[in-house]
């Protein structure tokens, strides 16, 4: 199994206190984002007490057990992921209830005196969005960016095939997905992070700005099913999906660094998650 790896930022103590639980590193973050706080988002603790002294600061993408166990090792009580921890948007826990995947997860977070915060909502609002800037600064896309935009980007010519081996490299991936010819040649490309549902997919599709789109994920029966009817139609059009972790997860790198302009004497950890699935 490949090693998870880790970004460590070792934060020097300067004149202001430092935060001295994960409540403390929270309270900061609600000062440096530049949005309102909304009064209903997914932004909050969704296990262990927000009083507990903190050791360290673990951020990731997904909250998964290698990630858990990888925040232990480095002596990190404090998780900050950008994903639900239980299963569904809202980390509702009630229907797993006797669940043995759940219950053993809980434990460990329990057992562990772990503190986990979702940060989601207020790091897209933030100016800027917090994984946008990540991700296109991971990607080398800024200064392909069209007018400032952190979606729409016009590249030297290349085909989708070889753009792939770029992203593989780029993002430490053994495969991608490509629905369309992988021998097209574009410069036109559309960054859609995560999974913004298939008919934006569709949307974007359609737009004359956008032959290709770097995607996360989709349902096959929406955006994959359309790229292939507009592909053997003779259309201009490609989706290049590289999964919802990897087409999001640099912006937690960046948050990381960004936590560490303010966040101090505290050791900050990015850890990047391991592929949540294996390719034969």
């Amino acid at each position: 199994m490949k090693k998870i790896l880790v970004f460590t930022l070792l934060i020097p103590f300067f004149a202001c206190a430092q935060p001295k639980t994960p409540q403390n590193v929270v309270d900061l973050i609600k000062k440096n984002v530049t949005c309102e706080w909304a009064t209903e988002t997914v932004d909050v603790f969704k296990a262990g007490n927000p009083e507990t002294p903190l050791k360290g600061i673990a951020v990731c993408m997904f909250a998964d057990m290698l990630t858990l166990r990888e925040a232990v090792r480095l002596n990190c009580n404090f998780v900050i992921t950008h994903e639900p921890v239980f299963y569904s948007h809202f980390d509702e826990t009630a229907p797993l209830a006797g669940d043995p995947v759940y219950e053993e997860k809980a434990k460990y977070i329990k057992d562990n005196n772990l503190v986990i915060f979702r940060f989601h909502d207020h790091i897209h609002m933030t100016n800027p969005d917090g994984i946008s800037e990540g991700m296109i600064e991971k990607l080398g896309l800024k200064s392909f960016s069209i007018n400032g935009s952190d979606t729409y980007f016009k590249l030297p010519e290349k085909t989708v095939q070889a753009y792939c081996n770029e992203l593989k490299k780029t993002l430490h991936m053994q495969t991608i997905r490509v629905v369309g010819n992988p021998e097209m040649k574009f410069t036109k490309l559309a960054f859609m992070a995560g999974a913004p549902g298939g008919q934006r997919h569709i949307q974007m599709l359609k737009n004359p700005e956008a032959e290709v789109i770097l995607a996360g994920e989709a349902n096959e029966w929406e955006t994959y099913l359309y790229a292939n009817d507009a592909a053997a139609l003779g259309k201009n059009k490609a989706v290049i999906f590289i999964g919802h972790i990897k087409s999001e997860e640099a912006g937690m790198e960046y948050c990381a660094k960004w936590l560490g302009t303010f966040v101090k004497g505290v050791p900050i950890h990015f850890i990047e998650n391991e592929p949540n699935f294996t390719t034969f």
